[in-house]
Parts: C-alpha cells; sequence; structure tokens
C-alpha cells in the first residue's frame, strides 16, 4: 500500500471542498435540530434549491452570476416558508414527514424528463460557473504547502468556502448569544412554557427554518461551484442524514461541533476508503472486491459513528441535554 498517498488524501480532505459544503449543509441543521429542535429532514433540498436556481439562471435565462446567487437564496427561502406554515404549528414529527417528502419530490422534479429543458434531467446542468472563477484573485499554479497544495480554481473555492464557513458560524454565535438565540433554546426545551410568556413560537420556529435552510443552501451553491455542474441524485436524503451525523459527531447545539464533525467524518471515510483499497489491490483481502470498498467503508465507519452514540451520545464537544427531543 502506498501509505504516503493515503495520508496525503486523508489530510487534504480535512479542508476539502466535501468538508466545505457538508460543513454548511451542518451548520443550517444545527440551527434547526441543536438550537430549536426542528427535525427538519430536508436540508438537501434547500442545497438543491439553491444550485439549481444558480444554474438555471445563468445557463437557461442568460442572467449574471449575482442574480443566479439572488434567486438560490430566494428559492431557499420560500421553500422554508412553504414547508414551515402548514407544519411548523404541529408536532416535531411532522415536520420530519413533510420535508423528507418535499426534498425527494424537488429531487424528482430536477430529475424529470418533462423539465429536462430547464432542469437537465438526469445529467443536471452546468456550465454556470465562470462569473464565479472570473473572480479568482489567484493566478495559474499551486497554493499551500506540503500535503495541502491545491490548484488554483480549488483554491479559490475553498477560500470562499471557509470564509462562509467562518461568516456562518460567527452568525450563529451571536444570534444564540441574543435574545432571540434564548427564545430559540427556551422553545426547544418546553415551547408551551415559551408560549404561556406570550413569545410567538410559530414565528420564532419559521424564522429558524429559514436561517438554517438558507446556511445550508450555501453548501448547495459550493458544491456547484466546484464541481461546475449539478446533479439530481446528489442531493438524495443521504445528503441529509450525512448533515446530522456530522452535527451529532460534533455535538449539537455547539457553534464549531458540525464543522469539526465534518472535517472527521470526512478524514474517517477517505482514510478508511484508502486503507481498504490498498488492501485490496496488495491482495490483504481476498475476499473483498474493488466495487466493495465504497459499501463496506461506510459500514466500518458506521459501526464506528454506533458506539459513538452508545458511549458518547452528545458527540465531541456537546450536551446530553442538547440532543434530547420534546415531540408533543
Amino acid at each position: 500500500m502506498d501509505w504516503v498517498t493515503i495520508i496525503s488524501t486523508t489530510v487534504k480532505a480535512a479542508v476539502g471542498v466535501e468538508t466545505v459544503l457538508y460543513a454548511l449543509a451542518a451548520i443550517g441543521i444545527n440551527v434547526h435540530f441543536g438550537y430549536t429542535g426542528l427535525l427538519n429532514f430536508g436540508q438537501a433540498a434547500f442545497m438543491a434549491v439553491a444550485g439549481y436556481g444558480l444554474a438555471v439562471t445563468v445557463t437557461v435565462l442568460g442572467l449574471p452570476f449575482w442574480i443566479g446567487i439572488g434567486v438560490g437564496l430566494l428559492a431557499a427561502v420560500l421553500l422554508a416558508v412553504v414547508l414551515g406554515i402548514p407544519t411548523l404549528r404541529l408536532r416535531a414529527d411532522y415536520l420530519a414527514i413533510v420535508t423528507i417528502a418535499a426534498a425527494e419530490i424537488i429531487r424528482l422534479i430536477f430529475r424529470s424528463v418533462a423539465f429536462k429543458d430547464v432542469f437537465g434531467g438526469s445529467d443536471g446542468q452546468r456550465g454556470f460557473s465562470e462569473g464565479f472563477y472570473a473572480l479568482n484573485p489567484f493566478p495559474e499554479g499551486d497554493y499551500g504547502f506540503g500535503w495541502f497544495t491545491f490548484n488554483n480554481r480549488v483554491t479559490w473555492v475553498l477560500f470562499v468556502g471557509w470564509l462562509l464557513i467562518a461568516l456562518s458560524c460567527l452568525i450563529v454565535y451571536l444570534l444564540m448569544k441574543s435574545p432571540w438565540g434564548r427564545v430559540l433554546k427556551a422553545i426547544r426545551e418546553d415551547e408551551d412554557a415559551v408560549r404561556a410568556l406570550g413569545k410567538n413560537v410559530f414565528s420564532y420556529k419559521m424564522q429558524s427554518l429559514i436561517l438554517g435552510g438558507v446556511i445550508g443552501a450555501l453548501g448547495g451553491f459550493i458544491y456547484g461551484l466546484a464541481f461546475a455542474s449539478v446533479q439530481p441524485d446528489i442531493f438524495g436524503t443521504e445528503t441529509t442524514f450525512f448533515a446530522y451525523t456530522i452535527v451529532i459527531l460534533g455535538g449539537a447545539a455547539r457553534v464549531l461541533g458540525p464543522v469539526v464533525g465534518s472535517m472527521i467524518f470526512w478524514v474517517l471515510l477517505v482514510l478508511v476508503n484508502g486503507i481498504l483499497s490498498g488492501a485490496v489491490e496488495a491482495g490483504y483481502l481476498p475476499f473483498m472486491a474493488p466495487t466493495q470498498v465504497g459499501p463496506v467503508r461506510f459500514l466500518l465507519v458506521g459501526i464506528g459513528l454506533i458506539l459513538l452514540l452508545v458511549y458518547r451520545p452528545q458527540g465531541i464537544f456537546g450536551d446530553k441535554r442538547e440532543i434530547a427531543i420534546d415531540a408533543r
């Protein structure tokens, strides 16, 4: 096995594009689940409408890049409002049912042959990232040091992505230290008591759903710009479940929990994948085919996460009380 390649790839994964986009999605989930107690199982839908909003605006309508960003953010806000109006006055599990169903409906609409001229069908859309890379301040070449070396395009994406993560974490930190954030935490603990104090619980939940959805939408932008394309199947339910895994791994209701959780999650996946692939190629695992490496790595990482939930359910930085759900 080429241990140098395995280690270098693993180290780069700690700050790579996947880590960035899932960190943004998980920060949004943290606002919903960690701070407000909302079971949003449709975070992938917020990422999808943002990515496709940008792609369709630029490629189909021929409008500038920045208008596409605005359209994507507006689509995320509208999605939150549409999902929240019929569900946020009900129990937590109704929101979970509606959001996971809505996410699948949106994915299938984007995948539909009937709308292929607009959304591109199963092939998705591409050719909308030129406006973003035209702003790239990094000349042609490689940047970084040692194993943390990337070309100028990836460096630009990572620079913007980590800047968005920093801004999102700062906004979440300031908001959760404010009276508004304390109301959200109170709603998570006992929304009936908050309602008895005269607070509009529905309004606060809606604001939280919009905020977390918009932050998650930033992850959709990063995906589309990094890979210069969007495909509907990327925004499946597993994307949302990965984000929840990351939140729980890092610690719910902790500002930096989703960021650290995303880094650890992708480092583990890449490390296990590299070790298994090397072992199969070297003949150390004769009973395993190369095509089985992907599923087995998820199995092994999943077992590790189950053990984490058994022995430390609050995650690395979390508190057990932060993951309790009041589903009344």
